[in-house]
């Protein structure tokens, strides 16, 4: 498994310099026929960084013998994969192989939240009564 310092914040700026753009490009259509995807968007990133990280493994089917998360109890209200796997198409038509799934997951809830009109988290500090 990589260390956190082999990561690299560029690592799509050569090899798909598109990636971001695809991405809000099939969120924000997709959200415009229906805004409460953004929180769908949100969820399901959540629900796939909840067990074992983010992975992406909340897009993976199950099969015969498998059952994934996916089709986990707590997942199966789930909504969005449809934008993901569009997402997906997309990136593999233009760059085969190159983006992850758990970066489309990322990108896609970022993008979600922007649109959602939430660009920055802020909180009211309580005042302590004496």
């Amino acid at each position: 498994m990589g260390r956190a310092d082999d990561l690299d914040m560029n690592y799509y700026l050569f090899s798909c310099p598109f990636v971001e753009f695809v991405v809000k490009d099939i969120v924000n259509r997709a959200l415009e026929d229906d805004p409460i995807l953004a929180a769908a968007l949100l969820r399901m990133h959540f629900h796939d960084c909840f067990i074992q990280g983010c992975d992406g493994s909340i897009l993976i089917d199950s099969t015969r013998g498998n059952t994934t998360e996916k089709d986990s109890p707590a997942n199966l209200s789930l909504r969005g994969y449809e934008i993901i796997d569009d997402i997906k198409e997309e990136l593999e038509r233009q760059y085969p192989g190159v983006v992850s799934c758990a970066d489309i997951l990322a990108l896609a809830a970022k993008d979600a939240v922007f649109f959602a009109g939430d660009h920055f988290m802020t909180y009211q500090r309580e005042e302590k009564m004496e």
